[in-house]
């Protein structure tokens, strides 16, 4: 079992940044990939970015360029980078991983894929 929590969520201005985490404890260091998705209200679940065991990194065409995932192996933290916030990026993100799913296809960006998921923090950026 893997636990996730998340952390760093709040209420900036559009043009800001925020930079959220994911604490990762149990049997994380099996996961293979691990990433964020996020949900408006009234809208579908949305893949952000996710990044695998190698540290690479991919990202939904929305946030590309503006989104940057990282990890802390060390302190099983898994990090979201987020600049340049707008008014659509409002959301619930949350943090998910899995222990099989890879970069390999477009897998990764389904949330069916992830056996784990933390319970979210809001993010919202007002105009």
């Amino acid at each position: 079992q893997v636990q996730l929590v998340e952390s760093g969520g709040g209420v900036v201005q559009a043009g800001g940044s925020l930079r959220l985490s994911c604490v990762a404890s149990g049997r994380s260091d099996s996961m293979s990939i691990m990433g964020w998705f996020r949900q408006a209200p009234g809208q579908e679940r949305e893949f952000v970015g996710a990044i695998d065991r190698n540290n690479m990194p991919v990202y939904a065409d929305s946030v590309k360029g503006r989104f940057a995932i990282s990890k802390d192996a060390a302190k099983n933290t898994l990090y979201l980078q987020m600049n340049g916030l707008k008014a659509e990026d409002t959301a619930l993100y949350r943090c998910v991983a899995d222990g099989e799913t890879t970069l390999s296809g477009r897998y990764y960006s389904r949330g069916i894929q992830y056996d784990y998921w933390g319970q979210g923090t809001q993010v919202t950026v007002s105009s």
